[in-house]
């Protein structure tokens, strides 16, 4: 009588904890998503360096889904951004340059979300505008401009009710970099594509690396202890790779994306899908039982954490701008791949620089200045991704390739129009700064004396800020 009892005990208590777990999980699963700021793809143990410190990206990878093609259309901090709060690439958004706001007429993924009753909260770094756009239900500052205001996000879960959607942004690994590191000259793992002296800079980097998981373990261990593993979704990625910043490489460009939801994604599984940070609010949408908006860019990806390998995209789209950053030029870039080849357009390299002429001298001493800072870059490239991942042998001029070349420059001028992007109207258009105008000397950008200060408000194309 004795063990039935005991059995009986432990069969109840097996069934009360599996019937309380689906009660958990079959509510709307709250969602956090954390974002590093400049680390490459290639800068974690779960991607393959097992030199630096990440073991909290790395246990998530186990946990969940590992995503190995996923993609910022824009290497640089606002413009990525702004494209998972919006659902939009940056030229549709507005902000296709750095510390450039949205327009001001769009929604994002705070309203959606708060229409479904979620608190969409900002935790951390925001370096997205205006505020009259970015209404979060909750915006916890960083703690001395730097790190993760933990008290703040402690205190918010511990008396949420939920559901909520945590965007828990850090402002690391960014600079500035440590003087003093834990990390020696030979602790660095070399990359694919560094060259010269990039042992020295990364001895800081990995340092900022290793305080960003101190960081993410913190958040993590806040998750736990709230309750809230079993029915939250946690994201990890980064913004963009420091490697490529500010240009179209895939260094650049693609970011580590991964994906843990218990119950629902398989454990320690792999998703080669090419995707998007467009696709992150119209996926948040799906998951909530929202409509997807017609008016924004990205597509749905929920299928995919059932296990589905079937593609989303069949081509990837970017753009990069030299303008409104630190020694800024006028170089513009568009770009697309498949999911083998990738094709990019210069459009003021040095071959096509005179056809980029207006009337105004001044402005042609920018547009020529800009060309000449990338002297070896040419108007057209394509590379074979599958052989040459790091985009290091240009096949614009291979004839067998040409009909794939014709494929993405028409596909690359479809996107283009369906984004009203202005290279397609404009010879070579001056966009007007809010943080490093072109013709201003300062410790960041150097100017000629003849030069200095001789832009004006008409030279500037016209923008919605």
């Amino acid at each position: 009588m004795l063990n039935y009892l005991k059995q009986f005990f432990i069969f109840f208590t097996l069934v009360t904890f599996h019937f309380s777990l689906a009660q958990e999980t079959s509510k709307a699963p709250n969602i956090f998503f954390y974002l590093a700021d400049d680390q490459d793809l290639l800068d974690y143990g779960a991607y393959g360096n097992p030199k630096v410190h990440t073991p909290a990206v790395d246990l998530l990878a186990k946990q969940g889904m590992r995503f190995n093609n996923f993609y910022t259309s824009q290497a640089i901090c606002a413009p990525s951004r702004s494209q998972i709060f919006t659902g939009m690439y940056p030229m549709k958004n507005g902000c296709m340059a750095n510390h450039l706001p949205v327009k001001s007429d769009i929604k994002t993924i705070i309203d959606y979300m708060q229409e479904h009753g979620y608190d969409v909260v900002l935790a951390g770094k925001g370096h997205v505008k205006p505020n009259s756009v970015f209404k979060w239900s909750k915006y916890f500052k960083s703690v001395n401009n730097r790190f993760l205001p933990l008290e703040d996000l402690e205190n918010y879960l511990k008396n949420s009710e939920g559901p909520f959607c945590v965007f828990v942004t850090s402002d690391f690994p960014h600079g500035p970099y440590p003087k003093n590191s834990s990390y020696s000259i030979e602790d660095i793992f070399p990359l694919p594509y560094d060259r010269g002296s990039f042992r020295g800079f990364k001895r800081g980097y990995y340092q900022n690396i290793k305080d960003d998981n101190s960081q993410l373990t913190k958040v993590l261990r806040l998750v736990k202890d709230n309750n809230l593993y079993h029915n939250s979704i946690f994201i990890y990625a980064s913004d963009h790779g420091i490697s490529g910043k500010w240009g179209v490489s895939e260094q650049g460009l693609r970011v580590p994306f991964i994906v843990r939801w218990p119950g629902v994604i398989k454990e320690n599984s792999i998703s080669e899908t090419m995707l998007n940070f467009v696709d992150v609010l119209p996926t948040f949408l799906d998951i909530i039982g929202a409509d997807i908006p017609s008016s924004i860019d990205g597509k749905s990806f929920k299928s995919t954490f059932f296990g589905s390998q079937a593609p989303i995209h069949k081509y990837i789209f970017s753009l990069s701008t030299r303008q409104n950053i630190r020694d800024c030029k006028v170089f513009p870039i568009r770009a697309v791949r498949d999911i083998r080849y990738k094709y990019i357009r210069n459009y003021n390299s040095l071959e096509v620089v005179s056809s980029n002429y207006g009337k105004n001298p001044i402005v042609n001493e920018f547009i020529k200045i800009g060309a000449e800072s990338f002297p070896n870059t040419p108007y057209e490239e394509l590379y074979d991704l599958k052989n040459d991942p790091y985009q290091e042998n240009n096949l614009i001029n291979n004839d067998s390739l040409f009909s794939i070349k014709e494929e993405l420059s028409k596909a690359l001028n479809s996107w283009m129009k369906s984004q009203s992007d202005f290279l397609l109207s404009e010879r070579m258009p001056l966009i007007k700064p809010t943080l490093h105008p072109l013709d201003q000397a300062s410790k960041w950008n150097k100017v000629s004396d003849k030069l200095n200060g001789k832009l004006t408000e008409s030279d500037y194309t016209l923008l919605h800020y």
